[in-house]
């Protein structure tokens, strides 16, 4: 459904301590590495919807959401349309596409559109 958020990203410091804190807040099952050679931890939060635990140097103290939407090319153009900032969709091979954006405040987001075709 358009709109809807799909993933949620927690970049963190200490991944098996974020996985043991999400885990233990909602009773999240996170699985193990998803990408070959980087340590990104998933979990179904509800039937369509995921959450993702990984390693990282930079992080601001927010998660990272992502939105569904059916058409990324459009959504990416009514955000700039909006006054708002979106970067061409990056694919996630046999998954979907996603687009990093920032609303017409600064406040960051992501598009995304699932679709196992994605190369």
């Amino acid at each position: 459904m358009a709109g809807e958020i799909v993933h949620i990203e927690f970049p963190s410091t200490d991944v098996d301590r974020a996985t043991r804190f999400w885990g233990g807040l909602f009773g999240w099952e996170f699985g193990g590495s998803a990408m070959e050679g980087f340590d990104y931890r998933m979990a179904q939060t509800w039937p369509g919807s995921g959450a993702a635990v990984f390693p990282a140097d930079e992080r601001d103290g927010h998660p990272r959401f992502y939105f569904d939407t059916p058409d990324i090319e459009a959504s990416i153009a009514k955000v700039r349309e909006l006054g708002g900032e979106a970067a061409e969709k990056q694919p996630v091979p046999t998954h979907g596409w996603f687009s990093a954006c920032t609303d017409s405040e600064g406040n960051a987001f992501h598009l995304w559109q699932g679709d196992p075709n994605a190369a």
